[in-house]
């Protein structure tokens, strides 16, 4: 039997058309030639950038409800299920190998760390270093030992380093167990790794040697989907025709100029509009919420800071979508969803 197509030896690519990353040619470009040549646009100051009260509950919310508390960048608490589900959990300082440099959090985490509820399961997409920070992870493995890891493949060795106990890696299109057979089995929860549009690896070496990816969770009578860290891919009506339907879509609309650079690994506004689109199929899927994410904690790329919120609004209203879909959260803010 032939690998899949996203496969190749020792390490795994996107499968689709124009779907590569630039690679270092074009980030030498882009930080070397770009940079000095071209003026960037101003950034507002942090403070412009509201922090909400979380309203989640603790320890855990009825399993009919559907909530999620935007931490930062691309990690929500999420409640499902009966279940407490951490994605992408980042409380650093900053997104860097670096303690001193490297780029910093603007905005505190929008849930203080020692104010988070028991966790059961955290969805990891991939390893870069703003989603996938060490000294989160340990503490997390100190704090909530029995959480389960869902990660793609090649994470469960530096899962296991860092302290983290039970770790399931799977491939895309593969389910994953939540927690120990008996335990979570009453309440239908299931999760599906799914692709994603993006590359891995936390040095210039061994680039691509580990997986990277979106997950699909249902658990109780609602499902929700955290695409990872991606562009725009084909996949996303499949997702939802093998995944769905969904309540809630945890999308990136934020670190995508230079367009040129950024186009294959991040979803501009744009991109997730049309992501949306696939996954609901139009104006009958509208009961889903699409949670904007990955903008606003980190100045990774050339837009500023507080530009994708306003961008993808106007995208959304442009295609007609409604507003109370729309959800471009505050740090900490919370929603409930489906009700």
């Amino acid at each position: 039997m032939s690998p899949p197509p996203h496969h190749r030896p020792r390490g795994f690519r996107n499968p689709w058309p124009d779907s590569q990353p630039t690679g270092v040619a074009g980030l030498l470009k882009w930080m070397v030639v770009d940079r000095l040549t071209q003026r960037r646009p101003p950034d507002p100051p942090p403070s412009v950038f509201a922090r909400a009260r979380p309203t989640f509950d603790s320890p855990r919310a009825d399993p009919d409800r559907l909530a999620a508390t935007w931490v930062g960048h691309s990690t929500f608490l999420l409640q499902i299920g009966g279940l407490n589900v951490l994605t992408d959990p980042m409380w650093g300082e900053r997104a860097s190998p670096l303690p001193f440099a490297g780029p910093r959090r603007w905005v505190p985490p929008g849930i203080d760390f020692d104010a988070l509820p028991p966790i059961d399961v955290v969805l990891q997409s991939h390893d870069h270093y703003d989603h996938l920070d060490s000294p989160t992870v340990r503490r997390l493995a100190r704090r909530h030992p029995d959480a389960v890891w869902l990660a793609p493949l090649g994470l469960r060795r530096w899962l296991e380093r860092h302290g983290v106990r039970s770790v399931v890696e799977r491939d895309w299109w593969e389910e994953a167990p939540i927690g120990a057979p008996g335990e979570l089995a009453a309440l239908g929860a299931r999760a599906t790794c799914v692709p994603a549009q993006h590359f891995s690896g936390r040095w210039i070496a061994g680039r691509n040697r580990t997986l990277w990816c979106g997950w699909a969770l249902r658990a109780g009578r609602h499902a929700l989907l955290f695409a990872g860290d991606t562009g725009r891919h084909p996949e996303f009506a499949r997702i939802a025709e093998r995944c769905g339907p969904f309540d809630l879509a945890l999308l990136p609309i934020g670190a995508y100029e230079p367009r040129w650079f950024m186009r294959p690994v991040h979803c501009d506004p744009s991109d997730a509009v049309a992501a949306y689109t696939e996954l609901t199929g139009g104006v009958e899927g509208r009961r889903c919420v699409l949670a904007a994410m990955h903008w606003g904690t980190f100045k990774l790329t050339d837009e500023p800071m507080d530009e994708p919120p306003r961008r993808m609004r106007a995208a959304w209203r442009g295609a007609g979508l409604a507003d109370a879909s729309l959800w471009t959260p505050a740090h900490g803010e919370t929603r409930n969803v489906g009700e």
